[in-house]
């Protein structure tokens, strides 16, 4: 049985995550990815409240890809701390999720 998960990083510019969505689909580390409208991210850091344009990349995969696409998503992105979380799906039509584990085995 293979388990789902959808993981979301966030990037400050609309370029980077189009790269960061499309190179993790080309290396078969995500069937697919979605990237969100800009939004407005309001956080601490280094002791200062910021505010970015962001826009959120949702990743669909699965665990067995999941460490991988982790550190790729680390290697590629340009924050000193990126968001990584990962949601675990716990449903989804049988077409679809066999969809994504063809479109993340290699061969």
């Amino acid at each position: 049985m293979t388990d789902f998960v959808i993981a979301q990083t966030t990037i400050d510019d609309e370029g980077q995550a189009k790269a960061l969505a499309r190179g993790a689909v080309e290396s078969k580390l995500a069937a697919g990815a979605h990237i969100d409208a800009p939004f407005t991210a309001v956080y601490w850091w280094k002791s200062e409240i910021e505010t970015a344009r962001e826009w959120r990349i949702s990743y669909m995969t699965t665990t067995d890809n999941l460490s991988e696409l982790e550190a790729w998503v680390a290697e590629n992105h340009s924050y000193e701390v990126p968001q990584w979380v990962t949601l675990p799906v716990t449903g989804g039509s049988s077409a679809y999720l066999s969809w994504v584990v063809a479109e993340t085995t290699e061969g």
